[in-house]
């Protein structure tokens, strides 16, 4: 009751001295506190709430950071026991690429994204696998209006490891007129190689795997009892 009286809220003489809240509360309804009492409180209450959801962020950081140290570990383990050095592998890796973001419509093989590493794999993929030269590679940029086209071609040109000369063709999207892009925003980059032959091998490499391990499965749950 004392302690109550000088202003101590129900919080800390619950868990300085171990009584149960409900019983607190029976015991102090009859106490009033000053309005300077009152305030203080209240002022106490609000630091607590706020040192607590530091605590509980910092909580879900580190669960956040735990569960992502994992799944890298997986990860690993996946490729560990995959020969990356298996050409038919890679193929088929490049395949399910150009099957989700590769260009289709058009008869030429070519890949857009804002991602240079993507397209570092992209462009590696295929000289290794189909020896596709360099001088075969043409890009086409695609930009925000407040983007400068020729410090992104120096860009891009650095990223992927191609000749400025690579980069002939560049697009600005007037619907952004007027509107700030953010620094770490390079637009988008179309990578093109040439006809669709190895368009089509592709396409059809990703849907065939796709058909057959679609058919494996249904059969595989057609057996089950």
């Amino acid at each position: 009751m004392k302690l109550r009286k000088s202003g101590v809220s129900i919080g800390k003489i619950e868990h300085h001295l171990g009584i149960p809240r409900s019983t607190l509360s029976s015991w102090f309804k009859n106490i009033e506190l000053t309005p300077a009492q009152k305030k203080k409180l209240l002022r106490d209450w609000r630091n607590g709430l706020v040192k607590a959801r530091k605590k509980a962020v910092r909580w879900h950081n580190a669960q956040k950071e735990s569960r992502f140290q994992e799944a890298k570990k997986q990860a690993q383990d996946v490729i560990n026991n995959i020969d990356t050095h298996n050409l038919q592998i890679l193929e088929l890796a490049l395949a399910m690429l150009y099957l989700g973001e590769g260009t289709k419509k058009k008869i030429e093989t070519s890949l857009g994204s804002s991602n240079p590493f993507i397209l570092r794999f992209f462009l590696g993929a295929l000289k290794r696998i189909y020896n596709v030269s360099i001088k075969k590679v043409g890009c086409q940029l695609y930009l925000r209006a407040d983007q400068n086209p020729q410090a992104m071609r120096r860009y891009w040109a650095k990223q992927l490891g191609l000749p400025i000369a690579s980069f002939k063709q560049v697009n600005i999207d007037k619907r952004t007129i007027g509107t700030n892009t953010y620094s770490n925003y390079k637009g988008v980059c179309s990578v093109r190689c040439g006809g669709a032959a190895i368009q089509r091998r592709l396409i059809f490499l990703a849907d065939l795997f796709c058909k057959q391990f679609i058919s494996e499965d249904v059969h595989l749950k057609n057996m089950r009892p």
